[in-house]
């Protein structure tokens, strides 16, 4: 008759076995942390290791064909001024991306976690989780609508009479031509729409963590507004604007769909791995693309670090 596990001939089986491992705490250890740790060491470090490595490989443009010849010259083109300057440009884009998310997001989740009432916050957490549940090419394509003439941008901005004034600050035509959906504006319009709920939330996270008394405290000794936020609230909330900006920073740094669907045609990282990869078959130059933002996000990890921006999350 077959034993059932749960049967005390079954328990007496098994008992050698627990009694192992109740008297090796770290053998217990091993075998609870041996599946995640070989999953991240083989697929995570294993392909990043692989990405390195083909980096280093040279690409035969005769043969359109990948050879085992080290070479660092993918790193050295990374330096040609049509390379440097996508590099530049994604650059650029996360940076101003970023900074706009905090200059939106702050102030709604300053409210969120200081103001507003648990109806209003469970409105507000529905509202910013939202667009997170739709599908994000979709979201895209929409933005592509809501920004091309015709559509509700533009009537919004003809009804108050504020189109001549945008076109003049863009620099775009009157007529015709260049549109919010061809223009960099957009393109940053549609990266912190979808990017910005990835800052809201660690930012009122944190903030929720800081004493309403200190900010009282602060007003009764007489500083004011902006003094008891530069002294109080934002260095004790600026690990969550961090921990929100690892996300948008890396995010933006990697997307290609959007570079492809909003604004002008320059190439960005993401764009150009997927059309050097995909279009060229040149692996080790995509690879060499890729390693940019690896370096970028490692270096701003160090730099948030310094600042201690990761001793309060």
């Amino acid at each position: 008759m077959e034993l059932s596990p749960f049967s005390k001939s079954g328990q007496g089986l098994l008992r050698p076995l627990s009694n192992l491992l109740y008297q090796r705490k770290g053998l217990t250890l091993a075998l609870l942390l041996a599946p995640p740790l070989l999953w991240f060491g083989v697929v995570y470090l294993g392909s990043l290791l692989m990405l390195l490595g083909q980096s280093a490989l040279t690409f035969d443009e005769m043969a359109m064909s990948v050879t085992a010849e080290l070479t660092s010259a993918n790193f050295v083109a990374l330096l040609v001024p049509a390379n440097l300057d996508i590099v530049l440009r994604t650059l650029a884009m996360a940076v101003a991306v970023t900074l706009g998310c905090v200059a939106i997001g702050f102030p709604m989740a300053y409210y969120m976690a200081h103001y507003a009432k648990p109806a209003e916050k469970g409105f507000f957490f529905v509202a910013v989780m939202l667009p997170m549940w739709a599908s994000y090419i979709v979201k895209a394509y929409a933005w592509t609508v809501l920004l091309a003439k015709g559509g509700v941008i533009y009537w919004g901005l003809e009804q108050l009479h504020l189109l001549g004034v945008l076109h003049a600050v863009l620099g775009l035509p009157a007529v015709g031509g260049e549109t919010l959906a061809t223009s960099n504006l957009g393109r940053f319009l549609v990266f912190t729409y979808i990017w910005l709920p990835f800052m809201v939330l660690p930012i009122q996270a944190a903030i929720e963590r800081v004493p309403s008394n200190l900010l009282f405290a602060s007003s009764d000794l007489g500083a004011t507004p902006f003094q008891t936020f530069r002294k109080i609230l934002w260095p004790l909330a600026f690990p969550g604007v961090v921990a929100g900006s690892i996300f948008t920073f890396s995010l933006t740094l990697g997307d290609y769909i959007i570079p492809q669907l909003v604004g002008p045609s320059g190439l960005y990282i993401g764009s150009m791995v997927y059309t050097l990869q995909g279009t060229i078959g040149n692996i080790p130059m995509a690879a060499a693309f890729t390693c940019v933002p690896i370096v970028l996000i490692t270096i701003y990890l160090a730099i948030a670090r310094r600042l201690g921006a990761f001793n309060a999350l």
